[in-house]
């Protein structure tokens, strides 16, 4: 019976009904979108498909964050059968073992490795770049990264924190995703053939309007003081920043004339208003030792 309450006092909150029409409707406009672009634009360049480069004899590394599931477990496997050897970053290690027994099961040829990360943690993404570069060198291959897909993302209903005091969906969603590449970019950067980022944001970004960003609504604490969590707010403002991430990270790149690049699964027109107006985007913490120390670069 208590069960029962909590769900129907979950369904009459503003959050689930903003949810369920909000969402639904950025869904229908992007499907619209997608069928317009099809009908009436210009058909795009079509590229023929090739295998990823290998590095002298060794395969080309993938790291995948959420990859027990849904797009990630997806990834994985594709990717694998694609000649890459993959890396699976997950919170449960019996998940991701499952995973590689499922790839395996599919692809006997593929190369899987798995690590268990709570994106949530500095302390955990940092002991994982660690772990990375000491399997890489005893394993006898190239220390580098040639691809980075950061799709590992929650939906809470309630308000948790991160050990480091952060709103637990804005630290998984973005601040974990902002942390791990700020430390895999070194060995993106050191690989011999060119390497890619990947980011997977979300159409629900379409719902923001207005968002002041600053130092406590990117770490969640603005949003989270209302007396009713406001999940729905803080997941579509999680995507919006590594949306906005991915702009700023690809513009310094570019700047750079670095070999990597950055790419975004969900589509979005640069005559947004966030693109135009958002100087973004800065995490206003360090890493290393997870002090207050003002806007930096992610290179």
């Amino acid at each position: 019976m208590r069960e029962v309450k909590k769900a129907l006092s979950f369904i009459l909150t503003v959050e689930f009904w903003r949810m369920g029409i909000f969402w639904t409707l950025s869904l229908v406009m992007s499907y619209f979108q997608l069928f317009w672009q099809r009908v009436f634009a210009k058909k795009p360049n079509a590229y023929p498909r090739c295998p990823p480069q290998r590095i002298g004899t060794k395969k080309p590394i993938c790291v995948i964050t959420g990859a027990t599931s849904g797009i990630g477990a997806a990834a994985a496997y594709d990717l694998s059968k694609e000649g890459f050897y993959v890396v699976l970053v997950g919170r449960s290690s019996q998940l991701l073992y499952k995973m590689i027994e499922w790839i395996l099961e599919k692809n006997k040829d593929a190369c899987v490795e798995a690590f268990e990360v709570d994106l949530s943690s500095f302390q955990s993404i940092l002991k994982f770049k660690d772990s990375l570069e000491k399997w890489l060198l005893d394993s006898d291959m190239h220390v580098s990264v040639q691809l980075l897909i950061n799709n590992a993302g929650i939906l809470a209903a309630s308000h948790r924190l991160t050990e480091e005091g952060y709103d637990q969906m804005m630290g998984t969603n973005y601040i974990g995703a902002f942390s791990l590449t700020k430390l895999l970019l070194p060995l993106l950067k050191n690989s011999p053939v060119g390497s890619r980022i990947v980011n997977v944001t979300s159409f629900t970004h379409r719902n923001l309007f207005n968002v002041q960003i600053d130092k406590e609504t990117v770490v969640g604490k603005c949003l989270s003081r209302s007396k009713q969590y406001p999940f729905s707010h803080i997941y579509e403002f999680s995507k919006l920043c590594l949306l906005m991430f991915s702009y700023e990270l690809h513009r310094q790149l570019h700047l750079a004339d670095e070999s990597c690049k950055v790419s975004v699964i969900r589509s979005w027109s640069s005559g947004n208003q966030y693109h135009a107006r958002t100087p973004f985007l800065y995490f206003p913490y360090d890493i290393y030792s997870a002090q207050p120390s003002g806007p930096f670069a992610i290179t």
